[in-house]
């Protein structure tokens, strides 16, 4: 199945889902709120509607998990070999400020492990893709672009920028180095800060959903790093009956 997915394809429905967004995102747009409170624009609809839509025609027999589509009760996808996993536009509150500092989020699972990566940020121009076997680019460079020679010196930690707990800072205040540099970044590109080598490590001990991470986490293990779970430093997993992420550390 892999074999047949040709990325430069996916990167292609980021590129147009990418246009749409930033057409609204450059002008005055309309928020609403879910039922969870968080924001929902314009913008997270039509990306949407984009993406699934070309991932249908192109690939008719792989089903969709996506933020914005109804939810898939697990007794229907915990038999899924292969499944899209899509988050139109991953950091809606970093949209609404107008900082750039969001994605879109488009990755390939297999059975509970990311095997394909999209994850495009249309403000700022940057696009990283991974396939499984085939590397990590971001614009085309292969990652990572640096690596930490002497982290017990130094380390450089990226946290969220709308959502730093109280239990992210005090592990990041009690890391072994002599010495943190901590920047903040919204949406998954802390993920792949840690795949291109600009932050040694991403600590995440707050809530996220599956498809906040999938596409990112593909490209963090093609880099050659790894999203572990917190409590057990195992490889994070994805399909879960509950799509609620554990807390997880990136490095």
């Amino acid at each position: 199945m892999l074999e047949r997915i040709e990325i430069d394809k996916i990167v292609s429905i980021a590129k147009e889902a990418g246009d749409a967004i930033m057409k609204i995102y450059n002008k005055d747009f309309h928020i609403a709120y879910k039922d969870d409170k968080s924001p929902l624009t314009e913008a997270d609809t039509k990306s949407n509607e984009i993406i699934c839509k070309a991932l249908k025609t192109m690939y008719p027999d792989i089903p969709m998990l996506s933020e914005e589509n109804k939810e898939v009760v697990y007794e229907d996808r915990k038999e899924w070999e292969y499944y899209w996993c899509i988050d139109p536009i991953d950091g809606t509150k970093e949209f609404i400020k107008k900082n750039g500092e969001f994605t879109i989020n488009i990755a390939l699972i297999h059975k509970d492990t990311p095997v394909l990566g999209v994850v495009y940020a249309p403000a700022l121009g940057d696009m990283y893709k991974a396939k499984k076997g085939e590397g990590t680019f971001k614009n085309g460079k292969r990652l990572p672009l640096n690596t930490n020679i002497s982290p017990q010196k130094k380390l450089r930690v990226v946290a969220s920028k709308s959502h730093l707990s109280e239990e992210t800072q005090a592990f990041i205040d009690n890391l072994e180095t002599e010495e943190i540099e901590q920047v903040s970044k919204g949406s998954s590109l802390k993920l792949c800060m840690v795949a291109e080598g600009s932050a040694d490590i991403y600590p995440r001990l707050a809530p996220t959903m599956e498809w906040d991470t999938a596409a990112a986490d593909a490209i963090v293990r093609e880099s050659g790093k790894m999203t572990y779970q917190f409590e057990n430093n195992m490889p994070m997993v994805y399909n879960k009956e509950n799509l609620l992420n554990p807390w997880f550390i990136v490095k």
